[in-house]
């Protein structure tokens, strides 16, 4: 099943994965959360493939909440390393 967010007064329908993802960066707003720990954390410790699926995730996180790498209002990308939450605008 999926998961919603709110943006502003909207609802954004996320997958069970995305949601996890956004929601375990959001618990600690500033902290970098690795691609490897984001895996471990959603995927759990015996998950074996490509951290690139992170990406992945992430880029459908951001398209939904209309969010850009370049300039992000949410998630803010540390090269090589994972991701931190900046909080709500």
């Amino acid at each position: 099943r999926g998961r919603n967010v709110k943006l502003g007064a909207d609802a954004v329908d996320l997958t069970r994965t995305e949601f996890d993802i956004l929601a375990l960066l959001a618990i600690a707003p500033g902290v970098v959360v690795s691609r490897s720990e984001i895996i471990t954390a959603v995927w759990g410790p015996g998950w074996f493939g490509d951290e690139q699926v992170v990406d992945v995730h992430m880029a459908a996180i951001r398209r939904k909440l209309h969010d850009k790498a370049s300039a992000p209002l949410y998630v803010r990308t540390i090269r090589g390393i994972g991701y931190s939450f900046l909080g709500a605008p």
